[in-house]
């Protein structure tokens, strides 16, 4: 068993994940503020709405910072001073694979392309959302921040 830990706003670290690579079954998560996803309700057919238990990486928020930390600052944005939030939508299916990766918000600069490029490095160590004791697809939204560094 592994456990994964986080630190609370207050700068407590507290466990966020235990989970079991042998068997691949997560053993516990620590709950987060409740968060809407949009739903896979029946084949094509989208809804937003509350699950019981949100898409996790495994690893948590610490993991996932991991592979998002490769993010290069494009040249063409840093020339034309572009910077802000790109939002990559993807849907992880109830196995915990990820697929259908899409730009949601877009910055421009070749910003929105290497946010792309980045999220679908992020390997397929989700645990599916749940609805109940059922597991649901859902759209995940990863952000992604461009900011030029202030001399």
């Amino acid at each position: 068993m592994w456990e994964y830990y986080g630190i609370t706003p207050s700068k407590e670290k507290v466990v966020v994940q235990r989970y079991d690579h042998t068997t691949s079954t997560l053993l516990y998560y620590r709950p987060i503020e409740e968060v809407a996803y949009n739903t896979e309700v029946s084949a094509g057919q989208w809804k937003r709405r509350l699950v019981d238990r949100p898409p996790l990486f495994i690893g948590g928020d610490a993991a996932l910072a991991a592979y998002t930390a490769q993010l290069n600052y494009p040249l063409e944005a840093q020339e034309r001073n572009i910077q802000g939030k790109v939002t990559i939508g993807f849907a992880i299916d109830t196995q915990g694979q990820a697929s259908g990766y899409r730009v949601l918000r877009s910055i421009g600069g070749g910003c929105d392309q290497e946010a792309l490029r980045v999220a679908k490095t992020i390997p397929n160590e989700w645990v599916p959302a749940l609805v109940g004791t059922q597991p649901v697809p859902v759209e995940y939204e990863l952000t992604l921040t461009f900011r030029l560094a202030q001399p």
